[in-house]
């Protein structure tokens, strides 16, 4: 309560009562979070009044509120005045430095430091690993006298967010002790450099070879690795540890719970662990209402849009992705520009390059194609690969050569060298049966030098999950896999599907 902590000094001071140094901090810490840089002056100069300018503590507080406001040098002459420092006023200053992107002023002031204590280390530490200096970090942190788990733990989170997970296992492996921010630091680089079979493989071990409990964090990522293999198996077993283990109404592990029902087609359950939520928050309904559009629920992904609402929700950018996701899935071209106009009007939300995409796949769902290529020269945004891809695949849909022959001209523009293009194009040849055309896309496509990437799949296979590629003869178990293909083609077509197999050189 921040600001009643500054009304009732403003109280005590009419009423004469006469603040000591403990006083001070408090006062100033709440300007500090409410961002009250008057209140925050008027403060100082009370605090030079009553002569506790040389006051290691309140002058630490003092640095950190010009260090909020971006006023370094105010803050440098607050620890230039005083007589006394302590350690804590030099990490607070040294702090102000590297908040503000000058480690050079930061790494100087820790050099001339009496007295250095693990958490001033700690703290130049994560000021190289958060500006990306990982090397300046590895060399300080292997002079580090007194080395805590909490410095470890530091580097570990380093090289996983700094995309070097080889030197985040071998961090791993040398650490003297793990605790849980040593495994998330690990499962948390994987997540983060989308190596997801490693975040299960790394979790397994975890529960089975350490003494350790996985937290809420940890869940998150196993779930959103999960979601992104389609794990659906072991993604139960997290809801199921989660709900023995205190996590039930934990809103970061349902939310993710969501995404992964979601992300495998199990829309119910999804939606039961989003009803069941005691407390939610604008991911958890951008979770669901993205999730219902996606599969095709538009009609409930827009009722929920309404409920959130009502709910007092104020939506955000990812919100309205959902929304014009499920317009285009429902065909509903003029509420989709309604809604894309209420995002501007009513949200003052700047559409990006992903809500231009939206609009351009409904209209080219639609098979108003003139009017897509029309909205896209009018965007303020250039166009980028996705939108004219999308085009391109609408194009295919409405066997529309013209347009489809102007995408792939922009998208050799962006990305000469992507084969996928010429495929997607020789395909709506194909069904022009414009053989000539087809003929002169496919040396086009060998005269770029690439080969179009082998489709690949997962699956969990005996609590684990297993990638194949489109044609890979060299699995172990390929023998197996394609009679399974073959089972599962049959149960396909006599349910009356019929694939929709063509062919292009090396394509698809």
């Amino acid at each position: 309560m921040f600001r009643e902590v500054v009304l009732l000094f403003n109280d005590m001071m009419r009423e004469n009562v006469r603040p000591n140094s403990y006083t001070f901090p408090m006062v100033i810490k709440s300007c500090v979070r409410l961002i009250a840089l008057k209140e925050g002056e008027l403060a100082h100069s009370l605090v030079l009044k009553f002569g506790f300018k040389s006051n290691s503590y309140v002058g630490s507080t003092l640095i950190d509120l010009y260090s909020s406001v971006g006023q370094v040098s105010c803050a440098y002459r607050v620890f230039s005045e005083m007589v006394l420092r302590n350690v804590v006023t030099w990490t607070s200053m040294i702090n102000c430095y590297i908040s503000h992107g000058d480690l050079v002023s930061a790494r100087r002031l820790f050099e001339l430091a009496p007295e250095r204590d693990v958490v001033l280390w700690n703290t130049l530490l994560v000021g190289y690993i958060e500006h990306g200096y990982m090397m300046d970090a590895r060399k300080l942190f292997d002079v580090m006298p007194d080395k805590d788990l909490i410095s470890w733990n530091t580097m570990l989170n380093g090289y996983g967010n700094n995309m070097d997970m080889e030197g985040c296992e071998e961090l791993f492996e040398e650490l003297p002790q793990r605790n849980i921010f040593s495994w998330n630091g690990l499962i948390g680089g994987y997540a983060h450099n989308g190596r997801f079979i490693e975040v299960l493989d790394a979790f397994k071990k975890m529960l089975n070879k350490s003494n350790v409990q996985p937290n809420d964090a940890t869940l998150v990522n196993v779930l959103s690795a999960c979601a992104r293999l389609g794990a659906l198996d072991l993604g139960k077993w997290v809801h199921l540890y989660a709900e023995g283990n205190g996590y039930k109404d934990n809103i970061f592990v349902c939310n993710g719970l969501i995404d992964l029902y979601a992300k495998c087609g199990m829309i119910e359950s999804a939606i039961n662990v989003f009803s069941n939520m005691d407390r939610k928050d604008l991911i958890s309904w951008n979770t669901i209402i993205n999730g219902l559009a996606a599969h095709g629920h538009g009609a409930d992904a827009l009722k929920l849009f309404d409920e959130m609402k009502l709910a007092g929700e104020k939506p955000d950018a990812v919100t309205y992705i959902g929304i014009l996701c499920a317009c285009s899935h429902m065909g509903l071209v003029d509420d989709g520009f309604v809604y894309f106009q209420s995002m501007v009007d009513e949200h003052l939300i700047v559409p990006q390059i992903e809500h231009y995409g939206c609009i351009v796949d409904l209209l080219g769902r639609a098979g108003l194609l003139e009017q897509a290529v029309d909205f896209v020269d009018k965007m303020p945004l250039k166009a980028d690969a996705v939108i004219w891809t999308t085009l391109l695949g609408a194009c295919r849909v409405h066997k529309n050569v013209e347009f489809a022959e102007l995408a792939l001209q922009k998208l050799i523009q962006i990305d000469p060298k992507n084969p996928s293009n010429y495929v997607m194009l020789g395909n709506i040849y194909r069904g022009a049966k414009k053989w000539e055309d087809v003929a002169r896309l496919k040396v086009a496509e060998r005269d770029t030098g690439s080969k179009k990437l082998p489709g690949c799949s997962s699956i969990e296979v005996e609590d684990g999950v297993v990638e194949f590629y489109s044609f890979d003869e060299r699995h172990s178990r390929s023998k197996e896999i394609y009679a399974s293909l073959r089972g599962l083609m049959k149960v396909l077509q006599s349910c009356g599907y019929v694939p929709d197999l063509v062919e292009l050189g090396q394509g698809i």
